[in-house]
């Protein structure tokens, strides 16, 4: 009988997503884990943003999606929620996770798909 293969992860993301309040980060987060494209996602509310959108500067409140998924996952994970996302330009950034608990890691292996 032949050892079942294992999933590879090249390496570990997370991404940083602004949305525009609660309810939106909460159907991009459930979508998002439901499909497999990341294995968890944090919603933290009530954020103040300051930024320059078409020449003037702005304010707004904000929820903050924060996303676990592999490196393999950024582009699908991007396009899936700028189909979702009520801004014409959202934030959608990702940065490798190089340390951390390994048993984590094995998690996260095992529920990205």
């Amino acid at each position: 009988m032949k050892p079942k293969k294992t999933k590879k992860v090249k390496s570990a993301v997370m991404g940083y997503v602004t949305t525009r309040n609660r309810a939106e980060a909460l159907k991009i987060a459930k979508r998002l884990v439901g499909r497999g494209l990341v294995a968890c996602a944090n919603v933290i509310p009530s954020m103040s943003s300051i930024y320059r959108w078409e020449g003037k500067v702005e304010t707004a409140a904000e929820t903050v999606l924060i996303v676990k998924s592999s490196q393999e996952k950024v582009e699908a994970i991007t396009q899936e929620i700028k189909k979702l996302h009520s801004y014409a330009v959202p934030c959608v950034v990702f940065w490798k996770i190089t340390q951390g608990n390994s048993d984590y890691f094995k998690w996260l292996k095992e529920n990205v798909f």
